[in-house]
């Protein structure tokens, strides 16, 4: 039996990121007889996702994390790498911030195709995302393709002319649309176990950091109180910035109202338990879970700042996060009546079904040929 190809997805770690998330939502469609996925992390730490990996019969590799004062040991890290390991057809990077670096360096050692593919719309503040914007100039010269979850993330990370040239090929980022529809048992059940009968649920899914606003969601959460007092809000992620973030809540009086979840492996679930989904992120690529939030059937409100091809369904409205945060509060409870129903349909008709998308990418890795991955006509 010929062995299948090999594709190498570079990351930062294999958690239950969003990147991360929607590129195991594809392996786990990929025939892999024919295409195995690895993983090359830029951490010690084994990941979420790692066993999962194994047991599907790919591997995870380490570099060392880029510091900046590193850059010798860093390109020489993945130079000993692909001297090693010269088995890879494709090698994917997701981790933008120093593609041009490694995607080079891979192609120079043999790799048949580079692909840099962004993810997202902006940076970290300070000197973090002063040092990713330098890294990422002429990324667009330093790949075979471009690939981008938006127009927005492939404009911030590859450049305007980038993608008005046509450049740059959109992948959305699709999801299991299956496993996210409305359920109405499950709403109860996690209802109940959570202690929320009764309640007004707003919820939010992401990582505590700095892109991710929570700040400015427990500033709507305390508008929100002021004038529903059966308001709860649910949160779901992990990340450095929980701690300040619970202490945000006590001090505006609402430790009792907020329930810090962490991950959870059966996210699906929680969504149902939601009435209503809030995103005030400070920049986004194409964020994943407002796609699962609509195959949810949930109404979201989300930043203005996130790309609008997020926007599959009626259910998503944008506003500014320059906005006073009792503004967000109102509308989200002048809006919080409306009927759940399956949005199963519309997803797969944008795309946006990791079924249809797996098909795509399949024939891609198998052929090299980019025409089967562009987006439906009907979109």
């Amino acid at each position: 039996m010929t062995a299948p190809i090999r594709i190498l997805h570079v990351l930062g770690t294999v958690n239950r990121g969003g990147a991360e998330s929607r590129i195991m939502d594809l392996y786990r469609k990929m025939n892999r007889e024919r295409i195995q996925f690895d993983f090359l992390v830029h951490t010690d730490n084994e990941g979420h996702f790692e066993k999962e990996i194994k047991d599907m019969g790919g591997h995870v590799y380490r570099v060392p994390r880029f510091r900046g004062s590193n850059l010798s040991a860093y390109r020489k890290a993945f130079w000993d790498f692909f001297t090693i390991h010269r088995e890879f057809k494709f090698v994917q990077g997701h981790m933008t911030s120093t593609a041009s670096i490694y995607l080079p360096i891979a192609k120079a050692s043999g790799v048949s195709i580079t692909i840099a593919h962004a993810r997202n719309a902006g940076v970290d503040n300070g000197m973090k995302g002063m040092m990713t914007r330098l890294l990422r100039r002429n990324l667009d010269k330093k790949a075979d393709y471009l690939f981008a979850c938006s127009r927005m993330a492939g404009e911030a990370v590859f450049g305007r002319k980038a993608v008005s040239d046509g450049r740059t090929v959109y992948i959305p980022n699709a999801i299991e649309v299956s496993r996210f529809c409305f359920n109405s048992r499950m709403r109860d059940s996690i209802r109940k176990e959570l202690g929320l009968d009764g309640q007004l649920v707003i919820g939010h899914v992401g990582r505590f950091d700095y892109q991710k606003n929570h700040e400015y969601l427990i500033d709507i959460f305390y508008e929100v109180q002021k004038l529903c007092r059966e308001a709860r809000l649910v949160l779901l992620g992990e990340g450095a910035g929980m701690e300040t973030i619970k202490g945000l809540a006590a001090e505006f009086g609402l430790a009792e109202k907020v329930c810090f979840l962490g991950n959870q492996r059966n996210i699906q679930d929680y969504y149902q338990a939601m009435d209503y989904f809030v995103f005030p992120s400070r920049y986004e690529g194409l964020p994943g879970t407002v796609i699962e939030a609509q195959a949810a059937g949930l109404r979201c409100l989300i930043s203005d700042a996130i790309a609008e091809e997020v926007r599959i369904t009626d259910l998503v409205q944008m506003k500014s996060i320059k906005r006073p945060a009792a503004e967000w509060a109102a509308q989200i409870l002048e809006t919080a009546d409306y009927p759940r129903i399956n949005r199963e349909e519309e997803l797969i008709r944008s795309d946006f079904d990791v079924n249809r998308q797996a098909a795509k990418m399949a024939g891609f890795y198998l052929t090299g040929d980019m025409a089967g991955l562009t987006v439906n006509e009907e979109t």
